[in-house]
This record gives structure tokens, sequence and C-alpha cells, in this order.
């Protein structure tokens, strides 16, 4: 059984808050069609196969595997004769969601195959304690608007469009974006980029004032504006975007 993993996009990325220890969204999200990794189960001694860059215990299969036999210890029988080959085509630490996406993926080929059948908004429950954006690949809609810390998640209703990704060759941690945000940057308003087509904010706002991590992103790592003129940020960065004319 294989299956593809998508990539995301931040269309726009709006911090509206900070509660319990989290940045409060309001974000589009949407999926990325031809860029994707694959994740495989093949028959063999329970092991995850991949070129991740981390260690295991880090990685979000392992976690969301974790997560699953914590919560219904009978599923372990299911692992037992499963081997989870995941084959990276997403780039890591460039805000295109490959983490969240592959937990995501591995959660719903599970819940398929296996017999659990948990309903859509329960498996997006178990996602939101792996990863925030975890929730947006489970509902698995083209484009969505996104918030809270992400676990709030609705369609809506547009086509996605074509873009272009340029990753430059720098990651960019999550965290350390956000902690600049907080540190340098923090000023958190409503925004209603959520009411405006996705076609009109591109022609009519800044990459700067579609994604409020890209200020801090460009303090944190210099490099980053050799490559910003490239298009619109996404997430933490580092991958830029742009419409494909």
């Amino acid at each position: 059984m294989k299956e593809k993993s998508y990539a995301k996009i931040n269309l726009f990325l709006k911090i509206e808050g900070y509660k319990d220890g989290y940045h409060q969204l309001n974000s589009r999200f949407m999926k990325v069609k031809d860029l994707y990794d694959e994740i495989e189960f093949k028959k063999g001694t329970f092991k995850i196969i991949g070129d991740f860059n981390c260690a295991l215990r880090d990685n979000t299969i392992f976690k969301a595997y974790l997560k699953l036999i914590t919560l219904y210890p009978d599923i372990r029988d299911y692992f037992i004769d499963k081997q989870i080959v995941l084959t990276k085509n997403i780039p890591e630490m460039a805000g295109l969601g490959g983490g969240s996406s592959n937990a995501a993926t591995f959660l719903k080929m599970v819940n398929n195959d296996s017999g659990l059948n948990l309903n859509i908004e329960e498996l997006a429950k178990i996602g939101a304690e792996i990863g925030s954006d975890v929730p947006f690949f489970i509902y698995d809609f083209d484009v969505a608007n996104v918030y809270g810390r992400g676990e709030i998640v609705k369609k809506y209703d547009e086509e996605a469009i074509d873009v272009e990704i340029g990753v430059p060759p720098i990651e960019c941690s999550t965290p350390a974006v956000f902690q600049m945000y907080r540190e340098k940057y923090f000023n958190p308003q409503k925004s209603n980029f959520d009411e405006i087509p996705t076609k009109e904010l591109l022609t009519t706002k800044t990459p700067e004032e579609l994604n409020d991590l890209l200020r801090p992103a460009l303090a944190l790592y210099s490099d980053l504006f050799k490559y910003k003129d490239f298009g619109y940020f996404s997430g933490s960065g580092s991958a830029f975007f742009k419409p494909k004319i």
C-alpha cells in the first residue's frame, strides 16, 4: 500500500494573538499537488525507514505511531509485520509542511487499513496533538482557512492555483522564527484576509503584508535576502512561491 503525502504553502499567515503557549493564527493553506513524499507499507519486521533529517524520536510518523498505540493498545498487532517506508521529496524546514503531511497520511493509511475506522474529526484531534499543521492534511482540502494554532480548519471555496516554488539552501527553524517574532516583531492584530480571494491577495498585498513571519525570518537568516524577490513566503520558511503565469 502506497500513498502520496502532499506539500502545502501558506498563501497568507497572520498572527492574531498568543494563548496558552501558542500563537493564534489566521492563515490560508493550499495543497501543492505536484510536490509530495510517498509513504509505503511493506511486509517485514516493524521499522520506519526513510531519509529524514532528524532522530527517529523526532520523526512525525513515529510520533503518530506512538500516539496510536497509546490511545489504542490493541493496534500494536497491526504493526508487527509492517515496514513504513518514507520517500522524501518535500524539502525539510522550508515551510512546506512535509512532516505534518507525513503524519497525517500515515494516520489515514492506518485508519483505513487496520479497521480502526475513526471519523475524520477524531483523526484530526489526534493529529493536532502531533503537530499544528497536521489537521489540515487530515481534512485533505485543496484550500482551507486555518485558525487557532492550526486545529481549526475550514474549507475555502476556491480552486487551488498553480505555483512555482523556490527553496533556498537554508533550513529555517520554526520555533526560532516564532521566538524572533515574539521578541522583536510581536504585534498581533485581527485580519480579514480570510475573507479575500487568493488572487486578489496576491495582486494587492506585499509579501511582508501577507506573512507576519517574513521579517523575523529575514532577521534570523540574513541569506534569505538573496531569494526574497522570488515571490511570497510560505509559513516560517524558507520556501518562496509565486503564481505561474
